[in-house]
């Protein structure tokens, strides 16, 4: 096993409605207003939240923590998972009280009483938001941060202990340039301009660095002994599945799956991937993929533009 120098702990930041099934709560918020959620949530604080979608994903990426590289609890931890709510400190109570119940180990949180929470992403120092609130996704990725939207899906897990994360390439782990090529002037045009720049590495999109913490990781396990597996699962084929091959060994990133569809469907194959979740830009991947697997909307690049 390679212990690394001077890594950096991944960080998540995760809202409460990623976290837990609060629909029921929500629903009294959006049919009978702030105060009666309020006295709703204070009514049933002694009562335990369902998992939410990214349930499994958060208790899967804390369990990366169990195996510390030094043997010592709480001592040099991979991962760290942060709550950030738009609920009261006062309703956040049987937020917290369901945390301890789950035996999840998430100590540290941000109760913005209504407000948006994505401001408290920096002084926590988070790699990654996961929201069930696109707004506030945007505003995080505007600010520069890997950012994405839970959608919701009845399929939270693959059995495996084993953490399985897929992305989407262009405009997630690559920059948005080569897409909005696609969407100028065509298939065609996409595929002579990615052929000719194949030796050139693509620009690094929003999720570029939290792959990057993943893949250092990884670092620490052999490939067969690794409890993280990770898959790209894009639209792209040959001819411009190059340019995506030789920008990853540029980066020096492990991608253990790489999946070029040719413009088919990805939700059969997210789903024999086994995804705890997927990440991609366009709302209708997304939407398919969550028929088969936890998907998440990442709201940037040219796709997003003016939605």
């Amino acid at each position: 096993m390679l212990v690394l120098q001077n890594k950096k702990k991944l960080t998540i930041a995760i809202s409460s409605r990623a976290l837990f099934n609060l629909e029921e709560g929500h629903e009294v918020y959006v049919q009978q207003g702030v105060e009666a959620y309020c006295q709703y949530q204070i009514e049933h604080e002694d009562e335990l939240l369902e998992p939410g979608v990214a349930f499994s994903l958060v208790k899967k990426l804390l369990a990366l923590n169990e195996d510390n590289v030094d043997g010592k609890t709480g001592i040099d931890e991979r991962v760290e998972v942060i709550l950030l709510s738009k609920n009261s400190a006062d309703t956040g109570l049987r937020i917290f009280n369901s945390i301890e119940k789950h035996n999840l180990p998430i100590s540290r949180a941000a109760f913005a009483s209504g407000e948006s929470p994505y401001r408290y992403i920096e002084p926590f120092g988070a790699d990654l938001f996961l929201s069930a609130e696109p707004l506030d996704v945007r505003e995080a990725l505007e600010m520069g941060y890997a950012a994405a939207a839970i959608l919701p899906s009845a399929n939270r897990s693959n059995d495996d202990g084993q953490l399985r994360i897929a992305f989407d390439g262009d405009a997630v782990i690559f920059s948005d340039e080569a897409e909005r090529i696609y969407r100028q002037d065509g298939l065609a045009a996409f595929d002579a301009s990615e052929q000719a720049a194949a030796n050139e590495p693509l620009p690094g999109g929003p999720f570029k660095d939290f792959l990057s913490l993943l893949h250092q990781i990884q670092a620490e396990f052999s490939e067969q002994n690794s409890p993280i597996r990770t898959a790209l699962v894009t639209a792209r084929g040959a001819p411009a599945h190059e340019r995506v091959i030789r920008t990853l060994r540029a980066w020096d990133i492990r991608i253990d799956e790489a999946i070029f569809l040719g413009g088919k469907s990805k939700g059969e194959f997210l789903k024999a991937f086994g995804a705890d979740i997927f990440f991609d830009d366009q709302t209708g991947h997304c939407e398919s993929a969550a028929e088969h697997v936890p998907s998440a909307h990442v709201l940037h690049g040219v796709a997003n533009q003016g939605s």
